[in-house]
């Protein structure tokens, strides 16, 4: 699994959820229990990984959607 977005933005990790479901491409959001360590505060940020052989087209998909400033550089 490669990162695809890094944020604190709770809107943006939906949002990204919500177009990566449909699109059929699976993902998971890890460090969403850091939030325990930064006290709930979002300091940290929460990372949203998606298979490598879905890459390209997971990028292209925030790409469309306007929200490319979000990739994280591969």
């Amino acid at each position: 699994m490669i990162e695809l977005v890094r944020t604190n933005d709770a809107v943006v990790i939906s949002f990204v959820e919500a177009l990566m479901r449909d699109a059929g491409i699976a993902c998971m959001v890890a460090d969403q229990n850091m939030s325990v360590m930064d006290g709930s505060l979002g300091i940290l940020p929460r990372r949203i990984l998606v298979d490598s052989e879905q890459a390209d087209k997971a990028r292209r998909i925030l790409t469309d959607a306007g929200i490319a400033h979000e990739i994280r550089d591969a």
